[in-house]
């Protein structure tokens, strides 16, 4: 009888232990992109972009324009001179495609800037929570196949997130 209570204690035990070792689960991408900071720095560098490349569009109709100009002066001008004015075009759509790149680039390296600020927050947001909720694991939900939505703390790390950050610098 003694050795069934033990066996019965030890099952307990182990049971309970199982269930408050559970990882808990959390949408990095959700924090990321719904967060108030988040979607600020999103807001922000989609308008960045955005007005940069309505600046080229501007600059790219007035390069087709100079070709539409050198097209029709083609026979006009000696060939020297149609020469110098093409060369120069295709230097302005080389310079073009030159600022555009940059202005991508600089875009991304803000995103990626953006986005580090952001983990750098969330981080000990979610070191505090899982203190706070005897919590012994968390998992990114990409890593994940199946779980229970119980297990999702996504909403509740967004919310410290909010109430902590309301812009990032980057």
């Amino acid at each position: 009888m003694k050795l069934i209570k033990l066996i019965l204690f030890f099952v307990f035990f182990t049971f309970t232990s199982v269930i408050a070792d559970t990882p808990y689960f959390i949408d990095f991408k959700y924090v990321l992109n719904e967060s108030v900071a988040g979607k600020k720095a999103q807001k922000d560098l989609k308008s960045q972009l955005e007005k940069g490349l309505e600046q080229l569009k501007s600059k790219e109709k007035k390069v087709q324009e100079d070709e539409k100009k050198i097209i029709q002066q083609k026979k006009l001008i000696n060939a020297e001179e149609y020469k110098k004015k093409v060369k120069a075009l295709r230097s302005e759509v080389s310079k073009l495609q030159t600022e555009r790149q940059k202005l991508l680039n600089s875009v991304a390296k803000k995103r990626a800037k953006a986005k580090s600020e952001l983990l750098k927050n969330v981080n000990p947001l979610i070191e505090q929570y899982m203190k706070e909720k005897n919590i012994k694991m968390v998992i990114d939900k990409r890593s994940l196949l199946v779980a229970n939505k119980e297990l999702d703390i996504t909403k509740d790390i967004t919310n410290l997130l909010n109430g902590k950050l309301k812009s990032i610098n980057y």
